[in-house]
């Protein structure tokens, strides 16, 4: 796309309500073949969002021009971006990210984060050694953190995990793992396994999109962050049943989730239960004791499981998980609460930022629906961010 000329307007510090940043931001409107576009000056770069031509159903473009050699970049982008609507507004959040507000579809499904600077986007910058940029969704509340269950094999974790998803299968829910293997007889693409090619999941994995992989019997088998993500969207808690390895890479990536890990009251104990169950050679019951004991050494790592539940007694592990868990509380989120009494599915655009609330107008006069005009979208709780989701955005209506 050529881009025919432009002009800027300084946002000043006084209209945004608070104390000059340590970049000058700028929104520039930059006339193109095919309209009119919004950007955020940072520093001594300019992003450009817009489409590819005048289609509302046309992919998202992002430039970015390089102010000291006056050059255009086309960075590469990753994560899944938003729909693109007719029209949409956007805000500098922190230096490192734009907060983007697609206009037509309702609240929920319109905040997104382009993030230009954040640690995520540095870190792949240097592996690919060009301009990145990385897409995120917004998410109104916090949504339930994954639960990672760690433990070695014959610990009864399986039983555990089994018996939460018995007593509440409407609050726990499982990742679809990606595989490059074949599929079997009657397995189902999405359901058993995302079924993909090699070059297609190390290319990912390259991109930071998936929390844990191994390689088993010339096969790469992972657990994707969208996958993840997609069992808490559902508003179920992802339950991830993995390794200690694994728990270490899901620890070191992005997602907050609560790890536990389950150990029996004694090596003795492992021992005398997985010969009881009779379905392994002594080779194969060696190899499991070996793999249990460095399990079990490694449990103990600083900061990498946040609860260990001895596994005594089934029924008494099981109540103490339900209470680590707090599935005997019934809160309720108040911005769940705000969207589930519709008050979020009219259409709003930036009105204004002050420090970290962001204030948001109706598009259209919603009063006569019981909708607010005004909302504040409030960024101080945020986590997460690409290439998953940003959670924990909270919501209120300003009267």
């Amino acid at each position: 796309m050529d881009w025919i000329g432009g002009a800027s307007a300084l946002i000043t510090a006084d209209f945004m309500g608070e104390e000059a940043p340590e970049f000058r931001v700028e929104r520039v409107t930059l006339e193109s073949k095919d309209g009119l576009r919004n950007a955020i000056d940072i520093g001594d770069k300019t992003y450009v969002i817009g489409r590819s031509d005048d289609n509302p159903k046309s992919s998202i473009t992002i430039r970015v021009l390089d102010k000291l050699t006056q050059t255009w970049v086309v960075p590469t982008a990753l994560g899944v971006p938003p729909t693109p609507t007719n029209s949409r507004s956007e805000i500098l959040v922190n230096n490192d990210k734009i907060l983007i507000i697609e206009k037509g579809v309702p609240l929920n499904d319109s905040i997104w984060f382009l993030e230009v600077g954040t640690p995520f986007v540095k870190q792949q910058s240097k592996i690919k050694g060009t301009e990145v940029v990385a897409w995120s969704k917004g998410v109104i509340g916090e949504g339930q953190k994954p639960v990672v269950i760690s433990g070695p094999s014959g610990v009864g974790k399986g039983t555990l995990i089994a018996k939460l998803m018995k007593e509440y299968p409407s609050k726990f829910g499982f990742s679809v793992s990606h595989t490059t293997r074949a599929p079997r007889e009657k397995e189902i693409d999405g359901v058993h396994y995302h079924f993909t090619e090699r070059s297609k999941i190390e290319e990912e994995i390259s991109e930071g999109k998936f929390l844990e992989f191994a390689h088993v019997h010339g096969n790469v088998y992972g657990t994707s962050i969208e996958a993840v993500e997609s069992v808490t969207d559902e508003g179920k808690r992802c339950i991830l049943d993995i390794d200690v390895q694994g728990a270490r890479s899901v620890r070191a990536s992005s997602l907050e989730a609560i790890f536990i890990f389950v150990c029996p009251p004694s090596f003795e104990e492992l021992e005398k239960r997985l010969r009881a169950r009779g379905t392994e050679t002594e080779e194969q019951i060696q190899k499991r004791l070996r793999n249990a004991r460095a399990e079990l050494d490694q449990s103990n790592s600083p900061g990498l499981f946040d609860h260990l539940l001895v596994n005594d007694d089934l029924e008494t592990c099981y109540e103490n998980l339900k209470k680590l868990l707090s599935l005997d509380d019934d809160h309720e989120d108040s911005n769940d609460s705000f969207i589930k009494d519709g008050k979020a599915t009219a259409c709003y655009s930036i009105l204004s930022k002050t420090n970290s609330e962001i204030l948001l107008q109706s598009e259209t006069n919603e009063a006569e629906k019981g909708t607010t005009n005004l909302l504040s979208l409030d960024l101080s709780s945020v986590s997460g961010g690409a290439p998953g989701r940003t959670r924990g955005l909270k919501i209120s209506s300003v009267n």
